[in-house]
């Protein structure tokens, strides 16, 4: 089932882009996208301080150790990210994520790839190696 709603996604990309056809332009588009997500979630923390970004080091985390395994780590790491988005802030960050995935789409049909198929491969990768992924 959740096949069909990527391709179903894919097809209505494919048959709602009209202008920005040319490789070129979507991934400019696709930058400029992303650029949009990080310019709202910026907003969320300066203009509504509904969440707040912590840039200073957390006194929770621990320096890193050679003999440290990356369960204890990943315990000791966490997003700098206090608070929770507001329904605007949440609202305007999701509509930015998914002008976002419309031109992933686009890049996809462009290059001819399965966005579905490169979901699946990633999470079996992300279960065969798991937190040795490292990204």
């Amino acid at each position: 089932m959740k096949d069909i709603i990527f391709d179903q996604f894919q097809d209505s990309v494919s048959e709602c882009l009209l202008r920005h056809r040319s490789i070129l332009d979507i991934t400019t588009k696709l930058e400029e996208s992303q650029s949009r997500i990080n310019r709202a979630v910026i907003k969320s923390a300066t203009n509504c301080d509904c969440i707040q970004i912590s840039t200073h080091a957390n006194s929770k985390k621990a320096s890193a150790n050679d003999s440290d395994d990356l369960g204890y780590l990943s315990k000791c790491l966490d997003s700098n990210i206090k608070g929770k988005l507001c329904d605007n802030c949440r609202e305007v960050i999701q509509q930015e994520i998914g002008d976002h995935l419309f031109y992933l789409a686009s890049l996809c049909n462009t290059l001819d790839l399965n966005m579905y198929d490169i979901l699946l491969n990633e999470l079996s990768e992300l279960k065969t190696l798991g937190k040795f992924t490292l990204k």
